[in-house]
């Protein structure tokens, strides 16, 4: 069985990348980064969800001497000019504290009526 690493520690994630790959590529296991527990954490440092994409993706694949796939996703408020954008996980100040980001952005939007976003996901495959 081929083996592909996905750059997360999250199951979820695996378990549905899993469950979408199996459908056209049987033969493909995917792993997290739970089964490389020495693999350090990917600094990103990119100026784009691309890069910080292809980044993470390098850094697992050289690791691991798997296939890597990773991701950078995030919120692009227009009104803010595309932030918190790549650093919607820590735009608070604290990494991964979704509740305070989300509160910081609703700050920083008070008052305004258009509050178009997106969304916004790269991949990047090495």
């Amino acid at each position: 069985m081929r083996k592909l690493v996905l750059a997360t520690r999250n199951p979820g994630k695996i378990r549905e990348f899993q469950r979408l790959l199996s459908e056209y590529a049987s033969d493909i296991e995917v792993l997290g980064l739970n089964e490389f527990p020495d693999m350090p954490d990917v600094e990103e440092t990119g100026d784009s969800f691309e890069a910080n994409s292809l980044l993470k993706a390098s850094a697992v694949a050289e690791f691991t001497k798997l296939p890597a796939i990773a991701d950078d996703s995030g919120l692009a408020v227009d009104y803010l000019g595309g932030a918190p954008g790549i650093y919607s996980a820590r735009y608070s100040g604290v990494h991964g504290d979704d509740q305070a980001n989300l509160e910081k952005v609703l700050r920083e939007m008070e008052g305004v009526s258009n509050r178009s976003a997106q969304f916004v996901c790269a991949a990047a495959f090495v």
